[in-house]
């Protein structure tokens, strides 16, 4: 029993090794693209990948996190999520007053979500938290809407290191982890800090017909009065590095090692299937382009208005796993993990005998099992009486 115990962590660690090397791979090829050309990875990413990457998004978050999103909080969430579509929209005949509605409503869902997943002090302390983030975002747009600009792309983080709980091997884990901490966090601080100054190439390239002289997106991505400085430079390669990566994630990867979420959001929604999920985003990806083409700026607008889709689903889910609002969550995983891997002396967490590819009392499949029949995952309850201690690495 032992051998084969020991046999099967070592193969886990191995095939996790493997995932980890090719994650590895792709921040490489991302990083040497966006360097040297960030507008024009910027660009032609969004136009071959961004819808399809979006659509693939709201299948793994809807998929993975149904606990949370079940009636009448998912539509209630629909219907504040259209507003903020609505207002996306009208910012092209009113970006003021628009933009501001949008504020409200993002704060609206994330106070919704902590009214559905929190209890207690908890709440209150979200409430409060977000009731001071309102103020400060009504009173500087400007900042907030950079901000809400680049934190999609830093939300991947928070997904995969959830999903590097069914890695059984501790090391190959914390492999895992390290190369998520790496591209989320230790390239863009490399980036901004003029690491690769001499690298950074400032022109549109072959994307000049589309964004012109390519000031738009550098103002895009830059504070306010930014935009004509190497700051603006370097936020819009991190942007260019981390939106690359984000296709790589929510395209490439989740949805080959975690067939488990598809199958769960066909199951509320049988006619969503996988082909033609696909199927839309290459027909939308070909429609995009031929809007980029005739008008870059209606075209970011009617994507952007797209995209708020993903981001205001993914958002409320994110606000619970960070403040422990769903039981497994990232409480175990980002403030509990070495502890619960560990116990208080410092040896393996994990009872003798326990099958490092178990979570829970449930089976998670590793990546290597995604030619199986893909298995409904164990919903993460919400927060509630007798939930504490049953969060896990």
């Amino acid at each position: 029993m032992a051998a084969g115990a020991s046999t099967n962590e070592t193969g886990a660690g191995q095939r996790s090794r493997t995932v980890s090397l090719l994650l590895l791979g792709a921040v490489a090829a991302s990083l040497a693209l966006a360097t040297r050309a960030p507008m024009a990875t910027a660009v032609i990413g969004l136009i071959l990948f961004g819808v399809l990457h979006n659509v693939l998004e709201v299948r793994y978050v809807v998929g993975r996190f149904s606990a949370l999103l079940t009636r009448p909080f998912l539509d209630l969430l629909a219907a504040l999520v259209a507003g903020v579509v609505a207002c996306r929209l009208l910012a092209m005949v009113a970006p003021g007053s628009a933009r501001l509605a949008e504020i409200v409503l993002g704060y609206a869902i994330l106070a919704a979500a902590a009214h559905h997943g929190l209890q207690g002090r908890r709440r209150l302390i979200a409430f409060l938290t977000l009731g001071l983030a309102t103020v400060a975002s009504l009173a500087f747009p400007a900042y907030h809407f950079l901000v809400l600009a680049h934190l999609p792309n830093v939300v991947p983080l928070f997904f995969l290191w959830d999903w590097s709980r069914r890695i059984g091997s501790r090391r190959g884990r914390r492999v895992f982890r390290a190369v998520q901490l790496l591209w989320v966090v230790v390239v863009p601080a490399v980036v901004l800090l003029g690491g690769v100054d001499g690298w950074l190439g400032a022109g549109p390239g072959v994307v000049r017909s589309v964004v012109g002289d390519g000031q738009s997106l550098l103002a895009a991505s830059a504070p306010p009065g930014a935009a004509v400085t190497v700051v603006a430079l370097r936020l819009l390669t991190v942007f260019a590095f981390m939106q690359t990566m984000g296709y790589v994630v929510w395209i490439a990867f989740l949805p080959r090692v975690a067939p488990d979420a598809a199958a769960a959001f066909e199951t509320r929604a049988p006619w969503a299937t996988g082909p033609r999920l696909w199927a839309a985003g290459f027909v939308a990806a070909a429609l995009f382009a031929v809007l980029f083409g005739v008008d870059f700026g209606r075209a970011t607008t009617l994507y952007a208005a797209l995209a708020s889709v993903a981001t205001y689903l993914e958002l409320p889910v994110l606000l619970l796993l960070l403040t422990g609002g769903l039981a497994g969550g990232l409480a175990g995983g980002l403030a509990g993990g070495l502890a619960a891997e560990h116990g208080p002396d410092g040896r393996d967490g994990r009872a003798d005998g326990d099958d490092p590819g178990h979570e829970g009392g449930t089976v998670i499949p590793l990546p290597e099992t995604r030619g199986a029949a893909p298995q409904v995952p164990t919903a993460l309850p919400l927060e509630g009486p007798g939930s504490a201690g049953r969060h896990s690495a």
